[in-house]
């Protein structure tokens, strides 16, 4: 396994920078090890739901889970309000950075992670494809 991190600084938006840098660094199978950092507009997806929920106040990240790779991204996102209320759900486009965001990603190299429509569910999932090593 490797290991990268990365910095958001202010107005960044969480998803979009993420997905850029998965391009960017070629990431084929990665996955969040750790994430704090504070937000200004939350935009979640809570469960079951077709659409997004944007939420305009200061946030903390208090944990962000899931893939990442050059094919697409799949994260989960927990909040706290400024009064410890915690709030969570699907992570979209439009979670602006307030003051930082620290992200430490783990890359597996013996796969590549795809996005393929799975025909029960619909929906774009995770498909996981072995490397094959050459000995």
């Amino acid at each position: 396994m490797n290991v990268v991190a990365i910095r958001l600084k202010p107005n960044e938006d969480l998803r979009q920078t993420l997905k850029n840098f998965a391009l960017n660094q070629n990431i084929k199978a990665g996955f969040i090890l750790t994430a704090i950092g504070s937000l200004k507009q939350a935009t979640i997806r809570f469960a079951n739901q077709e659409i997004s929920t944007v939420l305009t106040d200061k946030f903390e990240i208090l944990s962000l889970n899931g893939t990442i790779a050059n094919t697409g991204v799949h994260l989960h996102i927990a909040i706290a309000d400024q009064q410890g209320k915690t709030i969570g759900g699907h992570l979209d486009d439009g979670c602006i950075i307030y003051t930082t965001a620290e992200i430490v990603i783990g890359i597996a190299e013996d796969f590549t992670f795809l996005r393929t429509i799975d025909e029960q569910t619909g929906y774009k999932e995770l498909e996981i494809i072995p490397n094959l090593r050459l000995t």
